[in-house]
This record gives C-alpha cells, structure tokens and sequence, in this order.
C-alpha cells in the first residue's frame, strides 16, 4: 500500500485509542471513532478524562474534524485499529461482545487491500477463531487474499508519564509475512523505542496475557507472603529490600490488584484453557489471593480499633483515593470499593474523597457518593488507599489533621512514616 495513500481509523478512543489516534495523526491521515457520544462530547470541548492528555492539544482543529461516534467518520479508511475494551462478566468469563460488534461494523465497510489490526487483549487463537471469521463473513473477503490481519497488543499503562507509547516497545504480528512486515513498519513510524515482530498472530497474543499473569502471580506471591510476615511482626519492606540485594532477586510489591489489565486477563487465559482440558490451578489461586486481599487489611484495622479502643460502631472513617491505581482516574475494578463495603455496616459513618475520578461514575457504577469537602478533627479512622501526588503533597502533618486525637492512621502503600499497621503496600 502507497504511504501517501494510507487513512488509519481508530476504533475505541479510550487510554488505549487515543493516544495512537494523536500519534498516527502525525504520520497519517487519521480518523477516529467512539462509540460513547459524552467521550466525544468531551473530547471536542477539550476533555480528556483519562487525564492523558492537555486541553490544548486535544482542540488543535485537525484533530477535532477527525474524531466522531458515527462509524461512518471511518468510510474512507484503508486500515483500522481496533481498540475496545475486552471485560469480563459476574462469572469472570471473557466479554467479547465489543470486540465482535466492531469486528462485523469493520466489516461491512472493508474493501480489497485493506487491513484490520487488533490491540485489544485476548487469549491466545481469539483474533484468528473469532474476530477473523466474523470479518469474512460480514464482509464477503477472504483473509490474505482479499484483506490482511494484524495484532499489536496495548501497553498503555494509566497514569504513567514516563512509559507512553512511543518510548515503549511495541509487539507487532501479521497474518502472512506481507502483513507482518507491513505492520511493522507501520508501528515504526510512531514507536520511537522500536518495534518487536512475533513469529505469528497467537504469539503476540500469549506473550500479552503473559505479561500481566506474570504481574499478577507474583503480587499473590508477596501478598501472601505479607499476611505471613505480619503474623511474624516482620516488614516485608525490609525484607523486600533485603533480598533485592541478591543479583536475581525481582521486586514485587504486596498490594491491591484492580484495574482493566492485571486484574482483568488473567481469567482469559484461565478460560481458554479450560476449554482445552487444562488446570490452570497457579492462575487461578493467584487471582483468589488477590482478589481477597482486602480482607487481610479490613482485619487489621479491625484489630487496630480494639487495641486503641476505638469502638468501630462509633468510628466515623475516611478513604483517600477511590481509582484502581495512583495517579490515574480510572475506577474500574477498583479494590477499595471492597474495603468500603466491608466497613459500611460496622462503622458509624464512612467517607471516601478522590479529585481524580469522576464522581459521577463512581456513584452510577458502585452506588457511592463521593465527599466534596473534609473537615478538620473530624474522623476516627483515616485510610490513605491510593496515594495520589496532590494527596502527598498535602503532607503527613494536613493528613492528620483531619483526625480527632485517639485515632487510627492506615497507610496502604506507606508514604508516610506515621501509620498504625506497617502493610508496606
């Protein structure tokens, strides 16, 4: 395909969508589409509430003129980029059905020559036994033949500056050797760190749900091994540290595992293999460990409480921090809402005060109402769970402020020195 010639549609202009949306627009005719109207809505008044971008970016008038919730801003394209979320139901079972309507809407409108490249992640076989068929059969073309497949999975990681996606590798793949090679070089011209071409389609795939179960697997490791040292009234900080001093020692950290990735893949690789008779029994213990996480802190501060006899039917409780994850607006899957139900029937009043997120999502998503405003001297319990830069910058001495004096300082994450539990989160 001529470069000159290339229009690349977005699908999903999410955390993973928008940025390739900015960083092809450089290189390439560029057009994207969402389907939430309020993100678009947003987006041409300059909002980003993923807090990715600045306002004064996202109004530059040749990109506004390209971003719309119709599919048919798309028309044009030649290649398209899919990138809706992959979620999971009450069941923790794969929902596909983002990623199959965009591949029928995809569909209906390809034509010869064109390519189709997924970022959203799947178990390893998805693209080729679920997307692909559905793509022939809506548009009457026949893979490598008519039209070309890609998977580039997303790294995007929330609320992190300094790993974006042009200074982070990116894996490519392809459907036949031309795909590949085409796509690679696609990739290149918008990933300054390089690209790393996969043998093949399943390939990328694995090595993506890789990345996050190996993420997810340790974190259970060190959580449980931090239930144990507690117990034993040792840091696991220190110990952390002290074994880091060994060459091939790798830092995990204990803590709360939310948000869309991590939290979220691992059940599709657990499902895929089910399907083929396979126990993934280290995968699936390490999601229960981390999912009931939560209970080891709520029981501490329930422990705390009665040594400092502060009666917990008496105790009125504020959470700093709300989103899965610091620095990052995002509440999906977010665990503290875990800590929050477990204490909203044994305490007298509880409060939870984020500026990130939005308020009204946390609220139509979780049932909660967020505080707007914190009074001085007026809580029993305080729990820093997610550790935002503005909440430490208001430093350890405003924090404790809001705390009448007999009370109880729980720091998730230890940003401070002042705490009741040493969690090392």
């Amino acid at each position: 395909m001529n470069q000159k010639k290339i229009k690349i549609g977005i699908i999903g202009l999410g955390y993973v969508g928008l940025p390739l949306f900015y960083e092809f627009s450089k290189h390439f005719e560029t057009y994207g589409f969402d389907v939430k109207k309020s993100r678009i809505s947003n987006l041409l008044k300059g909002i980003d509430k993923n807090l990715e971008f600045k306002k004064s970016t996202i109004l530059k008038k040749k990109y506004l003129k390209n971003i719309n919730y119709k599919f048919s801003i798309l028309n044009e394209c030649n290649i398209f980029i899919i990138t809706v979320p992959t979620p999971i139901d009450i069941n923790n079972k794969p929902k596909l059905n983002y990623l199959r309507d965009a591949s029928k809407n995809v569909a209906k409108i390809l034509k010869r020559g064109h390519y189709v490249i997924f970022e959203s992640t799947v178990f390893p076989g998805a693209t080729e036994e679920i997307c692909i068929p559905i793509i022939e059969k809506f548009s009457g073309l026949k893979l490598n033949k008519d039209f070309y497949c890609g998977y580039s999975p997303e790294r995007i990681n929330p609320g992190d500056a300094k790993h974006s996606l042009s200074n982070t590798i990116k894996i490519t793949s392809g459907s036949s050797k031309k795909a590949s090679l085409f796509i690679d070089n696609l990739y290149k011209k918008i990933i300054k760190a390089g690209t790393y071409l996969a043998k093949n389609i399943k390939t990328a795939e694995a090595a993506k749900i890789t990345e996050n179960i190996q993420r997810d697997v340790n974190i259970a490791l060190v959580n449980e091994l931090s239930i144990y040292f507690n117990k034993k009234n040792i840091s696991s900080l220190d110990v952390i540290n002290a074994a880091g001093s060994k060459w091939n020692f790798h830092k995990y950290f204990p803590g709360l595992v939310g948000g869309h990735c991590i939290s979220v893949d691992p059940y599709y690789l657990s499902y895929s293999a089910k399907k083929l008779n396979i126990n993934s029994e280290l995968i699936d213990t390490s999601r229960k460990i981390n999912n009931n996480y939560f209970r080891f802190i709520v029981s501490n501060i329930k422990k705390i409480s009665v040594e400092k006899k502060i009666p917990l039917k008496k105790s009125k409780v504020l959470i700093l921090g709300f989103s899965f994850k610091e620095n990052c607006p995002d509440i999906r899957n977010t665990q503290v809402v875990k800590i929050y139900n477990s204490l909203v029937n044994v305490v007298k009043r509880i409060d939870i005060s984020d500026n990130l997120v939005d308020a009204k999502d946390v609220e139509a998503q979780y049932g909660i109402k967020l505080l707007k405003k914190i009074n001085n001297n007026f809580y029993d319990i305080l729990i820093l769970a997610v550790p935002h830069s503005y909440i430490i910058k208001m430093g350890e001495f405003k924090l404790t402020k809001l705390l009448k004096k007999n009370n109880i300082f729980i720091d998730l994450k230890s940003s401070f020195k002042k705490m009741d539990v040493d969690f090392n989160l």
